[in-house]
């Protein structure tokens, strides 16, 4: 059984960094794309960063210059590094994996197989 298993959130101040950890189990994704989305109360789930399975990133451009992501293939675990925080970053953050292989990086939910629980992330202003 394939399980994403997020950590790292909690309760920051703005300005502050928090490090989201994302651990998958039951397979190996070395050869598929990976991302972060996150989901505030009343909006629609939306893509913040992702990184291909050779290591190319993109990201939204609402976090552009402040989160970094990046992937362990041995650790088969994804990270997000987040800094410079701000209240509207408050939300619930997914990992996705995509269950195709050697591909681009998706940007829509509909694009990616496994999910991970969520996270909460929030920021205080």
């Amino acid at each position: 059984q394939v399980q994403l298993v997020e950590s790292g959130g909690g309760l920051v101040q703005a300005g502050g960094s928090l490090r989201l950890s994302c651990a998958a189990s039951g397979r190996t994704f070395s050869a598929n794309a990976m991302g972060w989305f996150r989901q505030a109360p009343g909006k629609e789930r939306e893509f913040v960063a992702g990184i291909s399975w050779s290591g190319y990133s993109i990201y939204a451009d609402s976090v552009k210059g402040r989160f970094a992501v990046s992937r362990d293939n041995a650790k088969n675990t994804l990270y997000l590094q987040m800094n410079n925080l701000k209240p509207e970053d408050t939300a619930v953050y997914y990992c996705a994996a995509d269950g195709r292989a050697y591909g681009l990086v998706p940007t829509t939910t509909k694009e990616y197989e496994y999910w991970g629980q969520g996270n909460q992330v929030t920021v205080s202003s």
